[in-house]
């Protein structure tokens, strides 16, 4: 048989992709390559035959292939887009419209068959991304300019959340910042989301990391920083507003609300390689409509019990009221859909980031910054009717 199925002629090769049935574009472009090739031996050999005889015009008969090829190609890649693989290493709220857009079909709506995948820490996603293991991340600002700043050709079109929704949490027996002096705090990797907000908060709050001899430690995921807090592994950690209210139950105390003093920040945003031939920009432009409609059913009050359940599933919550200060949280850290990414919150992520890895204060943000995806959806009016649906 060859590897076909007598039934409908799809490669047997191609029936299974991860233990699941290939999608239908998947067999459809094996099948589409073997008949390109037939074709192509097949008139290789009728050419010679007639230029040798010397029968007929050839040019007809090869401007008919040629429409016939180019037609079959266009229908490959019309149909031919598989699922988009989407890394993240945070695990926290900052996931909410990626886990929300993908489990409510936001981003299928807009043609891509979005999934999401996880891993340890920002440098894993990002080594993820450099080997083909994700066509795109979801990650924190300082993870792409170490990414740039190591050569990587990054660009980062969309934002999923502009207000740091957390507090500075401490251990029993810390009353005040000047009790900082020498003590530690907990992260997920050092560079990385946890690392990246830990030290935004702790710049908006005039706290000197070198100055005060704060250490910093990695410890993991945003509930192994809460649990180490509770133990007393480490001395401090900046948490969402939901693991925060966890930390607090447990006898910690908050020293301050980093969400009430404004910060412009923008946690996560979505990259992909430059030279990506799977990610276009129309793929990039649906996936940020996807990203909006997500946002939107986060903030639409009906929805909250939906995504409150959606973010103790995927947060592996153990109580409903922990799931709906999640979902609280979520809402809280993108009050809007402005998803476009801000110059001079990268700016800071910048300075920032400079601190442990000097190279990255070379990187001009223009190289890292796509715009057009935010100037499509503008243009095409899509961001004036989403902005309308925002509820007030």
């Amino acid at each position: 048989m060859n590897g076909f199925s007598e039934r409908n002629l799809m490669p047997s090769s191609v029936s299974l992709v991860n233990g699941k049935n290939a999608s239908k574009p998947a067999c459809l472009e094996v099948l589409a390559r073997r008949l390109c090739k037939s074709i192509s031996v097949w008139y290789s050999s009728r050419c010679y035959e007639e230029r040798y005889q010397r029968m007929i015009p050839l040019r007809p008969r090869l401007l008919v292939f040629e429409l016939a090829l180019a037609m079959l190609m266009l229908a490959v890649k019309a149909n031919s887009a598989g699922p988009v693989l989407i890394a993240y290493g945070g695990f926290n709220e900052t996931m909410a419209p990626m886990w929300v857009g993908v489990e409510k079909g936001f981003f299928k709506k807009y043609g891509v068959d979005a999934h999401v995948l996880q891993t340890r820490s920002g440098q894993i996603m990002m080594a993820t991304l450099a080997t083909g293991g994700a066509s795109l991340v979801w990650a924190a600002p300082s993870s792409a300019l170490n990414s740039t700043a190591s050569g990587m050709k990054l660009g980062c079109f969309a934002a999923g959340n502009n207000r740091l929704s957390r507090e500075l949490i401490v251990r029993k027996g810390i009353e005040s910042i000047e009790d900082l002096r020498g003590k530690s705090f907990g992260v997920q990797s050092i560079g990385g989301g946890a690392w990246l907000s830990t030290m935004v908060a702790l710049d908006a709050l005039g706290i000197d990391v070198d100055k005060n001899k704060l250490s910093v430690r990695v410890i993991g995921d945003t509930g192994t920083q809460t649990q180490a807090l509770l133990t007393g592994n480490i001395d401090a950690a900046v948490l969402p507003y939901s693991y925060a209210e966890i930390a607090k139950r447990g006898g910690a105390k908050s020293l301050a609300d980093v969400g009430a003093l404004k910060v412009v920040y923008q946690a996560t945003v979505m990259c992909s390689p430059k030279d990506s031939t799977s990610v276009t920009l129309e793929t990039q432009v649906a996936l940020a409509k996807g990203l909006i409609e997500s946002l939107i059913y986060i903030l639409e009050p009906a929805n909250r019990r939906d995504v409150a359940g959606i973010l103790k599933k995927n947060l592996r919550l153990a109580k409903d009221e922990e799931g709906d200060a999640s979902a609280r949280t979520a809402q809280l850290q993108m009050p809007n859909v402005e998803i476009g990414l801000n110059v001079d919150s990268w700016k800071t992520v910048r300075r920032i980031v400079t601190r442990i890895n000097a190279k990255v204060q070379d990187v001009e943000l223009d190289q890292v910054i796509v715009p057009t995806v935010l100037q499509n959806l503008e243009s095409s009016g899509f961001m004036a009717e989403m902005r309308k649906r925002v509820p007030r």
